[in-house]
């Protein structure tokens, strides 16, 4: 038996995978656009690093002044996360804190503002130099 030039599995795979090619093609070119994004989409929280600490104002617990000179680290970024409606309370647990902090207002959020100290700062959050003075 002699085979045909051209008439091997490989002609018939090529063939397939062209076949496939031009009708996913045809089948994305008359997909419909995408809508441009609304004005009643909420608003994107900024992303936090994983958290290395975590302050809540419970019985027991020091006062965020304190819990803060526990983690003196300068890569630490902290940032205080309140439901909407306690935006003033929020705001004074800033200006408690005595360094700069980023303020998350969540609505919908129910309960008391928290404090989270995180590795998000950017280029900020470069590695201690060696040799250099380390937190203690």
């Amino acid at each position: 038996m002699i085979a045909r030039m051209g008439s091997g599995w490989q002609t018939v795979l090529a063939d397939l995978s062209m076949i496939l090619f031009m009708v996913t093609a045809a089948g994305v070119s008359q997909s419909p656009p995408e809508p441009p994004p609304s004005a009643a989409q909420p608003p994107q929280t900024p992303a936090l690093g994983e958290p290395v600490a975590l302050w809540r104002d419970e019985t027991g617990a020091p006062a965020l002044g304190q819990w803060l000179a526990l983690h003196p680290d300068p890569r630490l970024r902290l940032t205080i996360i309140a439901p909407a409606e306690q935006a003033e309370a929020a705001l004074a647990l800033a200006h408690e804190a005595g360094r700069p902090a980023r303020v998350v207002l969540e609505p919908g959020r129910t309960g008391l503002p928290l404090a989270a100290l995180t590795y998000d700062l950017g280029e900020a959050a470069r590695p201690l130099q060696a040799g250099a003075d380390r937190p203690q």
